[in-house]
C-alpha cells in the first residue's frame, strides 16, 4: 500500500514500536539538512544578488563616456563585424592615454569614438543598464545560492549515509545473533 495523504509527509515522526533511535536521529538530520539547505541557499543568494547590483550601480555612477580619436583607420570589411582599433583620449587628470576599443569597420583615422572610462581614466566597458544589472544580479544570486545550498545538502546526505551504514551493521549483528535460533540456515 502506498503512503498517501497528509500523514504520508510526516511518516518519520509517527509512533511505531519498531522505530529505533537511529530512525529518529535520521529524521531530525534530514529535517535539519533541508532547513539549512533552504536557508543557506536563500540567504547567500540574496546577499550575492544585492552585492552584484550595488557594484553595477557604482559602476554606472562612476564610469563616464569620453570622446576618443582613432589613431589609425579601419579597413572596410564586407561582413560588417566590429574590429579592434587604437584610440587616444584625454583622462580626467589631463594626461594623454591610448588603448584599443572595438569599432565598426570603414572608419577613418581621426574620427571620433565614444569610449567609457573609470575615475582614473582607464578604459572600461560600457556599464550595464539598471535592467541588465537586475538580471545579472538575479542570475548570480541563483547560481551562488544554489552552490552554497549544496554544502548543507551534501553534509546531510553524507550523515544520513553513515547512519544507514551503521543501521545495516546493527541489523547484521542482530541477525547473526538471533538467526541461528530459528532453526536451520541455508548455505
Amino acid at each position: 500500500m502506498a503512503l498517501r495523504g497528509p500523514r504520508a509527509w510526516l511518516w518519520r515522526w509517527r509512533r511505531n514500536p519498531l522505530k529505533r533511535r537511529a530512525d529518529v536521529v535520521e529524521s531530525w538530520v534530514l529535517l535539519g539538512a533541508w532547513a539549512a539547505t533552504v536557508l543557506v541557499g536563500v540567504a547567500v543568494g540574496l546577499i550575492t544578488s544585492g552585492s552584484v547590483e550595488r557594484g553595477m550601480a557604482r559602476e554606472r555612477a562612476e564610469w563616464r563616456p569620453a570622446q576618443a580619436r582613432l589613431t589609425q583607420g579601419t579597413p572596410g570589411v564586407p561582413n560588417g563585424e566590429q574590429m579592434w582599433a587604437k584610440v587616444s583620449w584625454t583622462a580626467p587628470d589631463g594626461s594623454h592615454r591610448t588603448g584599443q576599443v572595438r569599432v565598426s569597420p570603414g572608419r577613418a583615422a581621426g574620427s571620433a569614438v565614444t569610449v567609457w572610462t573609470d575615475r582614473a581614466g582607464r578604459l572600461v566597458t560600457a556599464p550595464a543598464t539598471a535592467a541588465q544589472a537586475r538580471l545579472r544580479a538575479a542570475l548570480a544570486g541563483v547560481l551562488v545560492g544554489t552552490g552554497a545550498a549544496m554544502v548543507p545538502f551534501a553534509g546531510g546526505r553524507t550523515l544520513c549515509g553513515r547512519l544507514e551504514r551503521q543501521r545495516i551493521d546493527q541489523w547484521a549483528a542482530e541477525w547473526a545473533r538471533f538467526g541461528p535460533m530459528w532453526g536451520r540456515t541455508t548455505g
